[in-house]
């Protein structure tokens, strides 16, 4: 791997992670990361407990702009980071090529700027009559999110290793915000505005 080491944040909600698993998790998330990943810059992993099964959601961050998402449940946490980290390898292995080719196309990293959005939800406590009369849902969750400046080739495929079915980002072409997203037939959608 160039240049500077690997960054690992490795947490635990509501668990405690101990040394031996992290050090577990540093040599067998290196060996794929290295393997596959052109310059990675950081790793996040963090493990939760859900009932009688632990996840790890891990998320590779690449000198390129591009993220890497993966995630994982097993009842064994060493077993729930193992299938998290053969995902993640899958993933790095499909795209390895693509990264490589938007990396050598592009001049300069993924320009980022920072957004606010909401997540609203409707509250069940509220009763349907006061809920007919404003039909509007409750705001719950206000979070800060980077907005990526990508073509939109590079867009899907940050969709894609991310694992979501959307992507909101600022087309490098067009210079507005534009959308892409999985279409219930296995395609993908653009969202695009009209100028002019």
């Amino acid at each position: 791997m160039e240049g500077a080491p690997l960054r690992y944040q490795i947490s635990g909600k509501h668990i405690d992670v101990g040394n031996a698993l992290q050090t577990h998790v540093k040599n067998a998330f290196a060996a794929v990361v290295e393997k596959y990943a052109e310059r990675p810059t950081e790793a996040h992993v963090i493990f939760s407990r859900d009932a009688h099964e632990f996840a790890c959601e891990s998320s590779v961050h690449l000198s390129s702009g591009m993220t890497v998402n993966a995630k994982a449940r097993s009842a064994d946490i060493y077993v729930s980071f193992s299938a998290c980290a053969e995902k993640m390898e899958k993933q790095l292995r499909r795209y390895k090529r693509r990264l490589k080719d938007h990396h050598n196309q592009r001049t300069t990293p993924v320009e980022v700027s920072g957004i606010s959005y909401y997540t609203p939800v409707h509250d069940e406590q509220v009763n349907e009559a006061s809920e007919t009369e404003s039909l509007q849902p409750i705001i719950v969750a206000e979070t800060q999110t980077r907005i990526k400046s990508l073509s939109v080739r590079e867009a899907v495929t940050q969709m894609e290793l991310a694992g979501e079915n959307v992507l909101v980002f600022r087309n490098e072409g067009a210079l507005c915000v534009n959308v892409v997203y999985k279409r219930s037939d296995g395609n993908i959608g653009w969202i695009a505005p009209e100028l002019g």
